[in-house]
């Protein structure tokens, strides 16, 4: 039998095998921050973590925390950005659907947010780095990570790099990179505050009072319930729902058979047992999709789908293109380059060495090649004759790549067959307010919950940058820590 996501009445508790003011459950990037911002505000925190230690999917990550609107770090190292200007950008990268409420607090309180990292000890280099990459390949502190100066967006907003890294020693990409240096002084930081975390403890319901006000949460450790008594609040940020196959394939089904772009511990606790108190739920089918592709590749040949056709920017950030590819594409894309072109992308370096592969195929002509992938005659030649026309000029009319990586392609060419290369993770979540309070299905915010993080439906309504998870989830999860630890306590009642 799964365990009950429903509610427990707090009449039938009869010991508290814990207590706090604030119950954070989640010791991420979000549970981290909302810990600080409670502790400060005057709140006795304890965090609970499924695992056996803190960290989650944030201290595994590349490290990229999105902020802009003119951060030190832009300004020393010659950008302007404006919280407007960040703000036009988020409402057309972000959306369909952006909560305009959250993406204008963010935008607007970005510079303060990075102050208020910097104060916890968290260190950004102040050095750029301008390639085309997932990551930065050492530890520079800022770069592009959503593509603010590629097509579309280049066009919609001035462009201004946002991607955040922290500076990183003895980097182990997926192990320890800028994630885990951006999560261990916040947790230091939380330790110093008297923040209390009791870790191999799985929370997977709530305790509601008689009113409905959440009163506490009930969790298994070691195969035991243990009650846990948050006499103000208590915080979701348990992640998304990436790893439930059910909720998957209910909510969004285009990543079936994809690999989870997250940690087996997101596996929707947190929305569920919010659902079985009445929260709302808000774009759900909103997915991230990873696309396996070099981006100093990519950027330099033309990606086309399976009808030999392009259908995108090839130097736009590669969280969109993953996004056409699957979405849009039925999971197909093949990269053409020439020789010349291959040769340029790999003498650049690159976080990702493991994405340049040798190619699938290789001809004397584009004819030749087309033949080789079983595409249509004309299909994949007419695409390559319209290319270059323009690509001669240094034009792009079509999709309006950059002209730095325009140029015709000539000569032997090669393609490589990237049908499948995905992997994604879910953007859904439970809908908060901009205080991040977790709102019922009527409109209100249900009493003493509150979430943040990627159990939320955050500032991504279906498009994505990357930083984001980590931008929206420590902003709003200081939100959350001082929304939980200023509602009014329960024995005050």
């Amino acid at each position: 039998m799964p365990e009950s996501r429903r509610p427990v009445p707090s009449a039938t508790v009869s010991t508290w095998d814990f207590e706090a003011d604030v119950v954070i459950a989640g010791y991420g990037i979000a549970g981290v921050c909302a810990a600080i911002e409670a502790a400060r505000a005057g709140a006795d925190v304890l965090v609970l973590d499924r695992t056996g230690g803190w960290g989650g999917a944030a201290a595994l990550s590349g490290g990229w925390i999105y902020l802009g609107g003119g951060t030190p770090l832009q300004r020393a190292l010659g950008f302007e950005d404006t919280a407007e200007n960040m703000e036009t950008f988020l409402t057309a990268a972000l959306g369909p659907g952006v909560d305009a409420a959250k993406i204008h607090a963010y935008a607007h309180g970005s510079t303060e947010h990075y102050d208020w990292l910097t104060g916890c000890g968290v260190v950004f280099k102040e050095e750029f780095w301008g390639e085309p990459g997932w990551e930065v390949p050492h530890d520079e502190g800022l770069g592009y990570s959503g593509g603010e100066n590629a097509a579309p967006f280049n066009t919609v907003a001035t462009p201004a790099p946002r991607g955040h890294v922290p500076q990183m020693a003895d980097k182990r990409t997926g192990v320890r990179g800028a994630g885990y240096m951006l999560m261990k002084p916040l947790v230091e930081t939380a330790e110093a505050l008297g923040v209390r975390a009791e870790y191999d403890i799985r929370a997977h319901a709530l305790v509601t009072g008689p009113d409905g006000r959440v009163e506490g949460v009930v969790a298994r450790r070691f195969g035991q319930d243990v009650h846990v008594r948050a006499r103000r609040g208590v915080v979701l940020a348990t992640g998304s729902f990436a790893y439930n196959a059910a909720m998957i394939e209910t909510y969004a089904p285009r990543l079936l058979g994809r690999p989870a772009a997250a940690i087996e511990e997101h596996d929707g606790a947190g929305i569920l047992m919010a659902q079985a108190v009445g929260a709302a739920l808000a774009h759900m089918d909103a997915t991230e999709v990873a696309f396996f592709g070099d981006p100093q590749m990519m950027a330099r040949g033309i990606l086309v789908n399976g009808r030999g056709q392009r259908f995108i920017a090839e130097d736009t950030y590669g969280g969109r293109i993953g996004q056409a590819v699957l979405i849009q594409q039925d999971n197909a894309a093949y990269l053409v380059m020439d020789m010349e072109a291959h040769e340029e992308a790999l003498a650049t370096e690159t976080s990702t060495p493991y994405f340049r592969q040798p190619p699938t195929w290789a001809a004397e002509t584009v004819a030749e090649l087309e033949s080789d992938m079983g595409l249509p005659a004309g299909a994949l030649t007419g695409t390559v004759d319209t290319y270059n026309r323009h690509a001669a000029d240094g034009a792009d009319p079509l999709l309006h790549k950059k002209p730095q990586w325009v140029r015709p392609l000539d000569g032997p060419v090669a393609a490589w067959d990237m049908r499948g290369f995905t992997a994604g993770f879910t953007l859904g979540g439970l809908r908060t307010d901009a205080d991040s309070r977790v709102l019922h299905v009527d409109g209100a915010p249900i009493p003493g919950l509150f979430a943040a993080g990627r159990c939320t439906s955050g500032v991504c309504a279906g498009g994505y940058a990357s930083g984001t998870s980590l931008g929206d989830g420590s902003f709003f999860g200081r939100r959350a820590g001082v929304s939980a630890a200023t509602e009014q306590s329960l024995d005050l009642q």
